[in-house]
């Protein structure tokens, strides 16, 4: 085959330009042998992008299989833009979560906006209305220099980014570890509503069909995105600021609802969000999907730039882009409602027979002032397949890591005033109210949420189904978790905690789980110890979603997340969407009303406090005896809560996670402003202030009118699940007996000052 043109100006492809994109000697060397001759420049670009971490899952995708992905309510599963569940008449819920954590790193503020602007994308993409979003957020030390910059321009990112456009923000999660100093992680979640049958997916279907640019112009922003979040950072990271894309929330606006209207008049054949890698990604994978070729006219591109090269054209991450692959015949209608929303749109290109992904450009070319006469000629020339499914594809070696001497079963020393130490827990950064940040995202734009942040253990949505025969009104639940600091202690059982903690939450509220996305964070997947942590990880999701029943629909994984070869805690998040039956099912979190009965679900704590919040504060790093998690205990558990709430026999719900059954409590009563009188449930041997502070999985604390105590303990006894009352609701003091007596005003101005160190912090 002869070799498509070097562009004039660009260098010639070499080993040493290849070491610079990220591709590794041996894939090189693959590359001269696939295609018998050196890839000219873009080639060796597009390749670069596409055989990264960040497209090709080349460490994670043999793992990746052993997920569970299909089910009864899987509408779409992995594969697509974003999975869907089926939530009934008709209708679906479209989810995603995808990282940002490189670039919100270098520049926060655009890190972090691009990243939700991203999300937004692969959810209306597939033609669901965006309704609501999440993130999951990881800083560095609270005392460390750059921690208060970072999370103010992250959070100002993503609520300025959210707010412009309409979706509300409605919950999340924040926390703070060393691990994080030098690799903070940003993970976006966005859910959106559409007809079952009118979801649209990304597919270059139909040979001879036009491809269709829609959206903002190109630029040099973002170009090799993708292979940055790829690797680790080092001393040169500050220089990476190039690669952070620009988002522009109102044209992502325009984008959204030119979209939803083109996509009803059934004249697209496919369509696709240009997102990582950009113009190349998006036009590879359609084509790869359908089994299809595209042959790209990059003369055509709509650009605000001068003098954009093929390669950058190709590479560049320009925010708010879509390609679309139009009906024959048909192309007028996309031109007529982005000419009503004021976007550009250009055809670029069509779908061929080939199987080959060909680029054609014309040296001198200048669509500003039309100066040159068009002569393409080819600039890339290569196998779709070798884009995608033959792109490498790794089993990496693993090690299992040695057990260190911190991780025996520690309880630490017992505190003198366990009252004060209560205070002090909940008014810790990792532990305490996150209202600072919910006050700057709007989330109760469009009407619909039903439970606000930091009232319940999970946002509740009102959404409504439109169709020809009216609107209904459906409610979702959804919540996103992952406690690190358990998976780094074990990795199999503390993913499985997440998973267990986040449709948990969901049923707290009254939610039966539909479904759920990852986002998994990990370190160095070249370093075997990295890569064991990640293997069994996805075991530990694995087993705990065919326990729960909720199938992974979509995810993302984001590898290399080390500095100066420091990792990151193993990070494996999970954003789980549940349905309610009934919106009068939905349950807060806080006591309601004094004189309900107050009682503990599941098994009593034993007393083990590994990876604790308390114990990581006391010694300074992450220690103590795993946890583990009884996954038959935690089915029985969640069935048994659905039942409950379903006869409505529930005043709140709470399940004991970070700071134990001690900062579970002080959260209900500050909640409303009710205080409670509490005896621990009995164990052997092990000291209050474990009892208080320990983060054993599968117990909730419940509020029960006195009258309903006898039905409660019925049903729980039916299911297997432990009951026991613990106390009353009433007073001005969290009171656990033999142990504190603490005024909840005291309590809830802790609780309320965790994130001064930011609010007071000079910008």
């Amino acid at each position: 085959m002869s070799a498509p043109a070097n562009f004039p100006g660009e260098p010639e492809s070499s080993p040493a330009i290849a070491r610079e994109f990220g591709l590794a000697d041996h894939e090189w060397d693959r590359v001269l042998t696939t295609l018998s001759r050196k890839p000219s420049y873009a080639e060796l670009g597009v390749i670069s992008v596409m055989w990264s971490e960040h497209c090709s899952y080349k460490s994670s995708r043999i793992h990746l299989g052993r997920l569970p992905t299909t089910g009864p309510q899987v509408v779409q599963g992995p594969g697509e833009n974003a999975g869907a569940v089926d939530i009934g008449d008709g209708f679906c819920a479209v989810f995603k979560m995808e990282s940002h954590n490189h670039p919100s790193y270098i520049e926060p503020y655009q890190g972090a906006a691009t990243g939700v602007g991203g999300i937004l994308r692969d959810v209306f993409t597939m033609g669901a209305r965006p309704v609501a979003s999440l993130n999951s957020l990881r800083f560095g030390r609270p005392d460390h220099p750059k921690t208060p910059h970072l999370l103010k321009g992250v959070v100002a990112g993503i609520g300025g980014y959210g707010n412009c456009i309409g979706v509300p923000t409605v919950g999340g999660e924040v926390q703070f570890d060393a691990s994080y100093d030098g690799n903070i992680l940003v993970n976006a979640f966005t859910v959106g509503i559409a007809k079952t049958e009118e979801l649209f997916f990304g597919v270059a279907e139909g040979v001879g069909n036009p491809i269709i640019y829609v959206g903002a112009k190109t630029g040099r922003d973002g170009i090799h995105g993708a292979t940055m979040a790829s690797a680790e950072f080092g001393d040169e990271t500050e220089s990476k600021l190039p690669t952070v894309q620009v988002g522009d929330p109102f044209m992502e606006k325009l984008l959204l609802e030119a979209c939803l209207e083109i996509f009803k008049t059934d004249c697209l054949a496919g369509v696709q969000d240009m997102g990582a890698a950009g113009l190349t990604s998006s036009s590879v994978e359609m084509a790869a999907r359908a089994g299809n070729g595209v042959e790209l006219d990059l003369d055509a591109i709509p650009r605000r730039t001068k003098a954009l090269s093929p390669y950058e054209m190709l590479l560049s991450e320009s925010q708010e882009r879509m390609l679309m692959v139009a009906k024959e015949g048909r192309e007028q209608e996309v031109f007529d409602i982005c000419a009503k929303w004021d976007l550009d749109a250009s055809i670029v290109g069509r779908v061929t027979d080939t199987g080959r992904f060909v680029c054609k450009a014309t040296p001198g070319y200048d669509p500003f002032d039309g100066t040159g006469t068009r002569d393409p000629v080819v600039v890339v020339d290569l196998p779709v397949d070798l884009l995608t499914d033959a792109a490498p594809k790794y089993d990496r070696p693993q090690r299992p890591r040695t057990e260190r001497a911190s991780i025996v079963s520690l309880t630490g020393d017992a505190p003198e005033d366990l009252g004060a130490e209560i205070v002090r827990l909940i008014g810790s950064p990792n532990i305490g109210s996150r209202s600072w940040i919910w006050r700057q995202y709007d989330h109760i734009v469009q009407d619909g949420t039903v439970i606000r942040p930091g009232d319940g253990d999970a946002a509740v949505i009102r959404v409504f189904c439109r169709d020809e025969t009216g609107t209904r009104e459906k409610y979702l639940a959804i919540s996103v978790d992952c406690n690190a600091r358990h998976v780094e202690l074990d990795p199999f059982a503390g993913a499985a905690m997440a998973v267990a903690e986040c449709t948990r939450n969901l049923v707290c509220v009254g939610a039966k789980p539909l479904g759920l996305t990852d986002c998994l964070n990990f370190g160095n997947p070249e370093v075997p110890e990295q890569m064991w942590r990640f293997s069994q990880a996805i075991d530990g999701l694995s087993a705990a979603c065919r326990a729960l029943g909720a199938p992974v629909v979509s995810g993302n994984v984001s590898l290399y997340n080390e500095t100066d070869r420091r990792s990151i805690l193993p990070t494996p998040t999970v954003a789980t969407v549940g349905q309610l039956e009934d919106p009068s099912h939905r349950l807060g979190l806080g006591f309601v009303r004094d004189g309900d009965v107050i009682a503990h679900l599941g098994e009593p704590s034993r007393g083990v406090l590994g990876g604790s919040e308390w114990l990581v504060q006391r010694t300074g790093s992450v220690t103590g005896a795993p946890v583990g998690i009884d996954l038959d205990a935690e089915v029985a558990l969640q069935h048994a809560m659905l039942e409950l709430i379903g006869n409505r026999l529930l005043q709140s719900a709470h399940d004991i996670s970070d700071g134990g059954i001690a900062i579970c409590l002080a959260e209900s009563c500050i909640a409303e402003g009710l205080g409670a009188r509490v005896t621990l449930p009995p164990t052997d041997d092990a000291p209050a202030h474990a009892l208080l502070f320990s983060e054993e999985p599968s117990r909730i604390i419940v509020s029960i009118s006195p009258s309903d105590v006898g039905d409660v303990g019925e049903i729980c006894r039916r299911y297997g699940v432990p009951f026991r009352k613990i106390g009353r609701v009433g007073g001005a003091t969290l009171l656990i007996e033999d142990i504190c007596d603490v005024p909840i005003e005291e309590l809830a101005e802790a609780h309320a000052a965790a994130l001064d160190f930011i609010v007071h912090e000079p910008s």
